[in-house]
């Protein structure tokens, strides 16, 4: 997916985990998946750069689909999944 599609999703969870060192938003992520629901899309707001890495390792690990990130002003990027 493209920056713009990615930007177009409907988000079903936000998490706000800008300004937390690892492993904070790979943990914030764990437990907010629980509250998505299957097909939901969640996003993770992350300053951490290594994020990105730990998401998609997760999203493999766990099945779910890893759909992209996008680099934001004053935080490097946002990540988003779907629940599978």
């Amino acid at each position: 997916m493209n920056d713009s599609e990615l930007r177009a999703l409907k988000i079903g969870r936000l998490i706000d985990a800008r300004g937390t060192a690892c492993p904070g938003p790979m943990l914030e992520a764990k437990r907010a998946i629980g509250e998505c629901p299957v097909d939901g899309v969640m996003e993770v707001q992350s300053s951490d750069n290594g994020t990105i890495v730990d998401i998609q390792r997760w999203c493999r690990k766990m099945q779910h689909e890893y759909l992209g990130d996008v680099e934001n002003d004053g935080f490097w990027s946002v990540y988003f999944l779907r629940k599978v």
